[in-house]
């Protein structure tokens, strides 16, 4: 349970005793009221701020524009959900106009003549209720997710009126659940965190060396061990499309088949120098094409999305070793073709087969290069640029493709190996450079882009590791690809908008139920980097921390609103531990009063109990450090025995 669900029960209670339903004490943060823009991820493209507050309440009601009834169903019971999940109630919804709606409301409805919106923007007005309007639904959820991030930030949201939309119509995450499985628990997880941070696309790399992660009726001799069902991605393709986010498919081929082709050995390919390649298969030998055409056309019913990805990457490069797929490319494509265009007619191939299921062909880039060939991949294939090999970006766009900017750096989180440098992501990068720093002159011709995490080593991280690792690259990509103007210039700074927004209501968390400090404002006397902020202690999560400056002299603290009573801190230490350390309490965030000292500390878990403060800050005062490094905590939990679980 958040703080806010807490708070929120706690007023929920007085409301049944009678007394007035609002969440007192909570109130919109000075600077907003003022005008300056709230804090969410993405920032809003347009901010008019005015002076007073919107409060949610136990009485606070969903009400969907009569005429727009119908459409806004489903998008009016996910937020319901959600806001649910968020404050420990689901408001009510109703039908009805704007002039209906009361104060604390909040009204959806469709029918903007904004152009400007497209087909994800929205306008938002907030007074003494909300007001979302767009032009299609997908651009009043978006609306909806900017409302959940304020209200987690606190139940009176600053009034004023925005304008919003984003710059690129893709923007997501691609996940490796072929080297890896994935649970789905942990996809329908991010499904959520995605929708929070208005990503909208969920790329599914289904097949790799290590794994063929989904059921298959026609071939079950190809599949691990380990895998989704049919049904389990059915499930997530749904939960998905209530949440807004396109599934794309990959099934990755002709290279990268290592698992089709132990169960297929004969199709190999095999090079004169006897050489045989476990991953490659031979598009030489006919018999290649039926299984390769039963791995789309099986799945192309499966996923409603409009594209299906064949990978085409990492294909062979030494074609003089494999004189049959020159035999073969003569054979079909003329006396003048090259060994190079058994493979480009095997892509376009694969191209009739998506485009006769009605979908768009995507492949990655690596094998499209100049003057290797006499054909070329169709036009219509829409062509995933992540590193500068081959044609350049503007080439491809000038041959006729769509491409998507889904370049090395700075979107590639490897298992265990090089991740997104989010410094350089937030402060220098844009959607429009591409890998080497090319660009392209006509950007509407730039899908967006995703984070890609890659599971080349599948054992290096856990499920829970890699979603914590991908809190502030998620966030990064989210700003950018959005494209709004942004609220902080740096990505130190914004690491605390990041903090404040938090993850989407219902992220699994790892901390106790009770925890005071959970999702609380948390600042510190220094961080070690930008990747351990001060927040990452009281996310919740054990596999996010806190690390400080290298000196004994270091602390952090959190805010825990207001007042409460204290009688236990616990601390779970990573390696870098503190043997000297002081617990602070204060009311007012300047007199201090230390509750808890020691010399002897050990590192791992610290409970320290039997406390007895009333505190609105609790701070950890570092004293001696046991290693050469700072401080370093998972996180920074903060109990009161009288309010565990009530509060």
């Amino acid at each position: 349970m958040t703080p806010l669900r807490q708070l929120f029960r706690s007023a929920t209670v007085v409301l049944l005793a009678g007394a007035v339903g609002v969440l007192t004490g909570v109130v919109a943060p000075a600077a907003e009221a003022a005008g300056v823009a709230p804090k969410t991820i993405p920032a809003l493209r347009n901010w008019t701020g005015s002076s007073g507050s919107f409060t949610f309440t136990a009485g606070t009601r969903i009400v969907r524009n009569t005429a727009d009834a119908a459409a806004l169903a489903g998008d009016s019971a996910t937020f319901a959900e959600d806001l649910g999940a968020l404050s420990g109630h689901a408001p009510r919804q109703v039908t009805g106009t704007a002039a209906s709606a009361h104060p604390g409301d909040i009204f959806l409805s469709l029918g903007s003549t904004d152009h400007d919106l497209g087909s994800e923007g929205y306008a938002l007005a907030i007074t003494d209720r909300i007001n979302i309007t767009a032009r299609t639904e997908g651009g009043v959820f978006e609306g909806t997710r900017t409302v959940l991030q304020l209200l987690h930030q606190s139940f009176a949201v600053p009034r004023g009126r925005a304008r919003d939309w984003p710059s690129y119509p893709e923007r997501g995450l691609m996940v490796d659940a072929g080297r890896k499985y994935f649970t789905p628990a942990w996809l329908a997880a991010e499904v959520k965190e995605l929708a929070y941070l208005k990503l909208n696309v969920l790329h599914l790399h289904l097949s790799d060396n290590l794994g063929f992660r989904i059921e298959s009726s026609r071939h079950p001799e190809i599949v691990s061990p380990d895998h989704l069902t049919k049904q389990q991605v059915t499930a997530l393709i749904a939960l998905a499309a209530r949440y807004h986010i396109t599934v794309i498919p990959e099934i990755d081929m002709p290279g990268h088949l290592d698992t089709v082709l132990a169960a297929h050995p004969d199709l190999k390919l095999t090079g004169r120098d006897g050489t045989v390649n476990n991953g490659f298969i031979d598009l030489s030998n006919a018999a290649a094409y039926p299984l390769l055409k039963d791995l789309i056309t099986e799945y192309l019913p499966l996923f409603p999305a409009p594209y299906w990805h064949i990978g085409a990457d990492e294909y062979i490069t030494d074609y003089a070793n494999y004189p049959q797929l020159l035999t073969y490319a003569r054979a079909h494509y003329g006396a003048n073709a090259t060994a190079k265009d058994t493979y480009y007619g095997f892509v376009n191939w694969a191209d009739d087969i998506v485009r006769a299921g009605g979908k768009t062909t995507r492949m990655w880039n690596d094998g499209i290069r100049s003057g290797d060939g006499t054909i070329t991949p169709d036009r219509d294939i829409t062509v995933e640029f992540w590193y500068d090999y081959g044609l350049s970006p503007q080439q491809l766009v000038d041959a006729g493709h769509t491409v998507a900017n889904d370049s090395y750096s700075p979107t590639y989180y490897v298992l265990g190996g090089p991740k997104p440098d989010t410094t350089w992501g937030y402060e220098s990068w844009t959607p429009n450079t591409f890998q080497g720093g090319q660009t392209l002159t006509d950007p509407s011709r730039n899908r967006g882009s995703l984070i890609h995490v890659w599971a080349d080593n599948p054992a290096a991280e856990t499920e829970t590791q890699i979603a914590a690792g991908l809190r502030d690259p998620l966030r990064m990509l989210a700003q950018q690809v959005w494209g709004s103007p942004k609220l902080v210039p740096t990505w130190s700074a914004f690491t605390g908008v990041i903090g404040a927004v938090g993850h989407n209501p219902d992220w699994p968390v790892t901390a106790q139920p009770g925890n005071l400090a959970f999702g609380r404002p948390t600042t510190a006397s220094s961080t070690e980097t930008a990747a351990f902020p001060a927040t990452d202690a009281t996310d919740g999560d054990y596999g996010t921390r806190w690390s400080s400056a290298h000196t004994d002299d270091e602390w952090i603290q959190v805010d825990l609103g207001r007042p409460r009573p204290v009688d236990r801190v616990k601390l779970s230490w990573e390696a870098a531990y503190g043997t000297g350390y002081e617990i602070q309490t204060s009311t007012d965030g300047t007199a201090w009063t230390t509750v808890y000292r020691t010399t002897t500390g050990d590192g791992g878990t610290d409970e320290v109990t039997g406390l007895s403060a009333t505190a609105r800050y609790v701070r950890l005062q570092g004293t001696a450090r046991a290693t050469g490094y700072g401080y370093s905590l998972y996180e920074m939990e903060v109990y009161s025995t009288a309010t565990s679980g009530a509060a």
